[in-house]
């Protein structure tokens, strides 16, 4: 059997770095989404407040096998 996959778009954030943004969006989705398998950074941004970077928005998109039942 042949696995299928389906793709959301989520969009994670953090003071920190590009890698913290990711892995929050990852963490918070795995509370709701199973069987996560893969992730493809689509947009990345960063906020910048008082002439320094405060915030970095990476939107990614996250793919998923569907349940067979």
């Amino acid at each position: 059997m042949e696995n299928v996959y389906k793709t959301v778009e989520l969009t994670g954030t953090s003071p920190d770095s590009i890698e913290d943004a990711v892995r929050n969006a990852i963490s918070l989705s795995a509370k709701t989404i199973r069987n996560m398998k893969w992730f493809e950074i689509t947009d990345l941004r960063g906020h910048i407040d008082n002439n320094h970077v405060d915030k970095w928005q990476v939107t990614l998109k996250l793919s998923f096998e569907v349940d067979r039942e």
